[in-house]
């Protein structure tokens, strides 16, 4: 009732207040003149803020929502810049939502003075530049998934939209992803919500997440349907198949949908109760062993008619993931490609303690999983995608060095789509449309508009990380290695991530595991993710 009042209330009242100005001109006195022009100019402002598709606060704030825009004009005299900071507590250079607002809105992103970042403090990652610079490439690039038992590879692109479904997000925002990807060609994971109309009207790409709930793929007691599976998976939009283990902001816990946003459509589509809070198990029912999880890979892909097939997690302990990769290796099977998360990764509702105390990072865990598949024999069959906190062009850069083939956005492409992070996401009550089900806080969010700042969003940071990488003296975002990414250690020392880290050869792990492996790879098995020692 509050945002019917916002949106139809506020241009309503002020028409009426208006037009009893002109009357009491008329009537009374010409003093009155005066009211009934305010009245006018103010109504005039609110039905075009109701009307205008690029501001989403306005839409559904008019008036009071240009409040915002002035404390934002100000923002430098009145507060201090919005700082995040990494996992181990380093403050980025740039207020990281500015960066993808000038992307996402085609801003030459040029500034004064120079960098604010202090290059000297322990812990600062940069990377270094040639004499003699190369050309970035005009196309973006893409990487092909799919591994010898890949039937339909698939070219990704290096920066995707991530995992967000709907219900946590908004059909209108769904749709301008969705839609942004299909005209920037790049692709976007649907979410373990489920595969929903909004995912396939814009004809992008989809990478299809399913999570233990099997949402969309569900059996009356919960279970996975493979039926199902094989006739949604079958449409041409689905490129990819994912079968979610954990995320990084909630490892070890299922999806969480508050009440509040189960709505019937929701319900329909997931096939659950409405209005009651959704949560998915924690664990999958399709497996309980790394042998078992790899040939589910195997079925998944049989299923799909040899589309690419993967799996996405949030690493914990080295010896689970090499307990799989020991699974892998004797059953002679692998996924096409693999998701690594991060847990400094964003989500809509978790508990707080999880957010910020379980899980690897992303940096940690790309490695652990780059180099256990190196050490396995296994890295060449599959593809590693990295998302968390990707957002720059820079980051795309670091993720690559580290260890992955691609990169996927999920906090950077809700800005892109208008959010002003109000953190209301379990509330449903965004005030910009993106992360609610209330249709009418979702009318603000202008799909046309918004596509094309994802699009646009996605295309300049893909070209800033080619620029980067061409001031470098390389050819190419593939030719990213460890030594390219420096990191200062303290006031004297700095060193590449190939000094600092150990990097495994290929099938190291199978002919003689380095010191700091053999313990974990000795405890891993691939007939049970328990080990010896918890």
């Amino acid at each position: 009732m509050r945002m019917r009042w916002s949106v139809v209330g506020v241009p309503a009242v002020l028409l009426l207040a208006t037009a009893a100005g002109v009357w009491a001109t008329l009537a009374l006195s010409l003093w009155w003149l005066f009211a009934a022009v305010s009245f006018g100019a103010l109504a005039g402002v609110a039905v075009y803020d109701v009307v205008q598709p690029r501001h989403s606060v306005l839409r559904n704030y008019p008036l009071s929502g240009h409040l915002r825009y002035l404390l934002e004009a100000i923002r430098p005299e009145m507060q201090q810049y919005f700082v995040e900071r990494d996992y181990d507590g380093r403050p980025f250079d740039r207020d990281t939502r500015t960066v993808v607002y000038e992307q996402a809105k085609g801003i030459h992103e040029e500034t004064s003075f120079g960098t604010e970042l202090d290059l000297m403090q322990p812990g600062s990652e940069y990377v270094d530049h040639a004499m003699i610079p190369r050309t970035p490439d005009a196309e973006q690039p893409r990487v092909r998934v799919g591994g010898p038992d890949c039937t339909q590879p698939y070219d990704m692109a290096v920066l995707n939209v991530s995992a967000m479904s709907f219900g946590s997000l908004s059909a209108n925002a769904i749709r301008a992803m969705n839609a942004g990807a299909a005209a920037g060609g790049f692709a976007q994971d649907t979410g373990e919500g489920g595969l929903t109309p909004y995912h396939l009207e814009g004809g992008g790409d989809l990478i299809w997440e399913i999570g233990s709930g099997y949402f969309s793929v569900r059996t009356p007691d919960g279970d996975f349907d493979p039926e199902q599976f094989r006739d949604k998976v079958a449409h041409p939009h689905v490129k990819c198949a994912e079968l979610k283990l954990s995320q990084g902001a909630k490892p070890r816990l299922g999806g969480v949908l508050p009440a509040a946003k189960v709505t019937a459509e929701i319900a329909r589509f997931r096939e659950v109760p409405q209005g009651e809070k959704c949560i998915s198990p924690p664990a999958h029912r399709v497996f309980h062993t790394p042998r078992e999880l790899v040939l589910f890979m195997a079925r998944m892909r049989e299923l799909a008619d040899g589309k690419p097939v993967g799996f996405k997690l949030c690493v914990g302990r080295r010896r689970e993931f090499l307990a799989i990769c020991k699974a892998m290796v004797a059953e002679g099977v692998t996924p096409d490609f693999i998701v690594v998360d991060g847990s400094e990764g964003g989500t809509g509702a978790a508990p707080l303690e999880f957010q910020d105390g379980v899980g690897q990072p992303l940096s940690d865990g790309l490695m652990t999983v780059h180099n256990a598949l190196v050490g396995t024999g296994l890295r060449e069959r599959i593809r590693i995608g990295a998302g968390g906190k990707v957002a720059t062009g820079m980051d795309i850069v670091k993720r690559l060095a580290q260890g992955a083939d691609y990169t996927n956005s999920a906090r950077a492409m809700m800005m892109a789509a208008g959010c002003i992070q109000a953190r209301m996401c379990h509330t449903n009550h965004c005030p910009v449309g993106v992360a609610t089900q209330d249709p009418r806080r979702a009318r603000a969010l202008d799909v046309a508009e918004k596509t094309e700042r994802v699009r646009r969003y996605q295309h300049n940071t893909v070209a800033q990380a080619q620029q980067i990488v061409a001031a470098m003296g390389l050819d190419g975002l593939s030719e990213l290695r460890p030594r390219h990414l420096l990191r200062r250690v303290d006031q004297d020392t700095v060193r590449t991530y190939a000094d600092l880290f150990d990097w495994l050869e290929p099938g190291e792990l199978l002919a003689e595991p380095p010191k700091d492996w053999a313990a974990d790879w000795s405890a891993a098995t691939p007939d049970s993710f328990s080990t010896v020692d918890r």
